[in-house]
């Protein structure tokens, strides 16, 4: 019973943040309870932004944003190796992919 009612907060105070879309507070809390994925689509404007912000405040997780451009490489989503000639080793430098919540902006 105390999961609902955290469910049941978690769902007032993300509507309370994104008003007039309940549609997407649903989604956005059936992802997260599943461990899946949503694609959100929309105009520029319509809270895509803060709803994963908003989201990722509420239930205490890291966030991190990806702005696809043309230009865009895996390493810059995946992170890259880095040779330290005074280690003599690599050591992995962990890209925004490595996060709870990940906005993919502009696919």
């Amino acid at each position: 019973m105390q999961t609902l009612n955290e469910i049941r907060r978690l769902q007032k105070n993300l509507s309370q943040s994104i008003i007039g879309q309940d549609n997407v507070v649903e989604r956005l809390l059936i992802a997260i309870l599943a461990d899946g994925h949503v694609l959100m689509e929309g105009l520029p404007g319509v809270a895509k932004t803060r709803s994963i912000k908003t989201l990722s405040q509420l239930v205490e997780s890291d966030f991190r944003r990806v702005q696809f451009t043309p230009d865009l490489l895996p390493s810059d989503i995946v992170g890259v190796s880095v040779y330290s000639s005074h280690d003599q080793k690599l050591t992995f430098h962990r890209g925004p992919v490595f996060t709870h919540l990940l906005l993919a902006d502009e696919l």
